[in-house]
């Protein structure tokens, strides 16, 4: 459906959105959409750290300590 919408409908969308918001509304709305995606990708890297935190907790050395053999 949204396959051919090219260009030129891309700008007509663009204008329409433009005319029925205004100029400030459409601003301050995309900032709140960069807020957002900025969110989005703190809490995506925040989260592929806990897991690598993980799996460096479970990949620690656990053979046991060596007995004296005297």
């Amino acid at each position: 459906m949204l396959n051919n919408i090219g260009l030129p409908g891309l700008l007509l969308i663009a204008i329409v959105v433009l005319v029925l918001f205004g100029k400030g509304k459409v601003s301050s709305l995309m900032g709140e959409v960069g807020k957002g995606i900025t969110a989005f990708k703190k809490g995506v890297n925040d989260g592929a750290k806990e897991i690598e935190d993980a799996k460096a907790e479970a990949a620690k050395d656990v053979t046991p300590a060596e007995k004296d053999k005297a």
